[in-house]
């Protein structure tokens, strides 16, 4: 079950990266990653955790991707052959903040 659960989130990712690079085209995503994805046991919920390269994009990127999740969620369904598509939940990775502010700590000892 785990490696199914993770098969099924790697293919995720790798789907929504696409249909957000090429599907969504708006200007206001900026540059954008999805570094992981969960999904519940039960595939109907997955939290998204997205990062945003320019932190200028950030609200207003979390705007549009909340604003399309019945389209990305419609496109997951015609490509991946899965029973059930979860409902989506996007949320902001702060790891690369975080790392970020953790160098400038230990870069000031």
């Amino acid at each position: 079950m785990a490696n199914k659960m993770e098969r099924i989130q790697s293919l995720i990712a790798k789907n929504l990266a696409e249909i957000i690079q090429f599907e969504l085209k708006d200007p206001r995503l900026g540059f954008i990653s999805i570094p992981e994805v969960k999904v519940t046991r039960d595939f109907s919920y997955a939290k998204i955790y997205v990062s945003f390269y320019q932190e200028e994009n950030i609200i207003q990127g979390l705007e549009v991707l909340e604003h399309s999740k019945g389209f990305i969620r419609s496109e997951l369904a015609k490509r991946l052959d899965i029973r059930r598509i979860p409902e989506l939940n996007f949320v902001l990775d702060e790891t690369f903040k975080k790392a970020k502010q953790l160098e400038e700590l230990i870069g000031k000892k």
